[in-house]
């Protein structure tokens, strides 16, 4: 058993040891990324939501389950929609992340001594915390944005999410705040949130990268993952397995809908759209 032991642990020391040197230590100093940002076209990203059009959260997460992923992509029930709408179901959204993650700043959160604040603030945007990953968003896109949860900061508002809106975004989720909420469901536009913020960008965080992978409520989330959003929440599902999910997710909103279309003619309740 001793020497089992031994022989395995040289093996794994061995391996690492292995990997270890396929990076160079000048590689590292600069940073280095060890999963890789996976590019898919948009072509192939219409299928996929195709696959998914309907589904909920619920089937979702039943369908990880299926697939051997159980807890996988459930992420923190606090994250929930900023608005519902539970009649027409306008904040449900599925969509394929695209990922940005803002970090707290180290930055100077004031102008310079005579500095005007509107010079401070526009070159801070321009330089640190900017937007730069709306060139990736297309029709089903997810903005899926890592941010500082720990302070008050209203990274989204109603001016940029409605641009991105206009640019193809089906929905918008972070693990932090959002301000402006009002108009943001006055104008229809899916959200999930942890928390309402107030204050602006500068002098608070600043960009880290965009289309990384990043962590949404305890959960690792890779550009172009399915993002799956309702009442119940928001549900990641690994591109890899997506097809396989949806299969499976698509057989068990079938037979709900059946089995409450029964229940709903027995009570003689009008059908809605959840069961036809």
């Amino acid at each position: 058993m001793k020497k089992l032991f031994y022989f395995l642990s040289m093996s794994v020391i061995f391996s690492v040891t292995l990997f270890a040197q396929e990076v160079t230590k000048e590689q590292l100093q600069k940073g280095y990324n060890y999963i890789p940002t996976k590019v898919y076209s948009a072509e192939e990203d219409a299928r996929i939501l195709k696959l998914f059009e309907g589904l909920r959260v619920a089937d979702v997460s039943d369908g990880l389950d299926m697939v051997g992923l159980p807890n996988t992509g459930l992420v923190d029930p606090a994250i929930q929609a900023c608005w519902k709408d539970p009649k027409n179901l306008t904040h449900q959204f599925r969509g394929i992340a695209v990922t940005v993650r803002y970090v707290p700043t180290q930055k100077p959160d004031r102008p310079a001594p005579g500095e005007k604040f509107q010079e401070w603030e526009g070159n801070f945007y321009s330089k640190y915390s900017h937007e730069e990953f709306a060139k990736l968003i297309r029709p089903g896109t997810a903005i899926v944005i890592d941010d500082v949860e720990d302070k008050d900061i209203g990274t989204i508002g109603s001016y940029n999410i409605l641009a991105w809106k206009k640019l193809g975004a089906v929905g918008v989720v972070t693990d932090a705040a959002s301000r402006d909420t009002d108009e943001i469901e006055i104008q229809g536009v899916p959200l999930y949130l942890r928390k309402k913020g107030r204050g602006i960008r500068p002098g608070r965080n600043e960009i880290e990268s965009i289309n990384r992978p990043v962590v949404i409520g305890g959960v690792l989330v890779c550009p172009g993952d399915v993002i799956v959003a309702d009442g119940d929440g928001v549900v990641v599902v690994p591109r890899y397995v997506a097809e396989d999910v949806a299969k499976y997710a698509r057989e068990i909103l079938e037979k709900d809908k059946a089995g409450r279309k029964d229940l709903y003619k027995s009570l003689n309740m009008e059908l809605d759209k959840t069961v036809k």
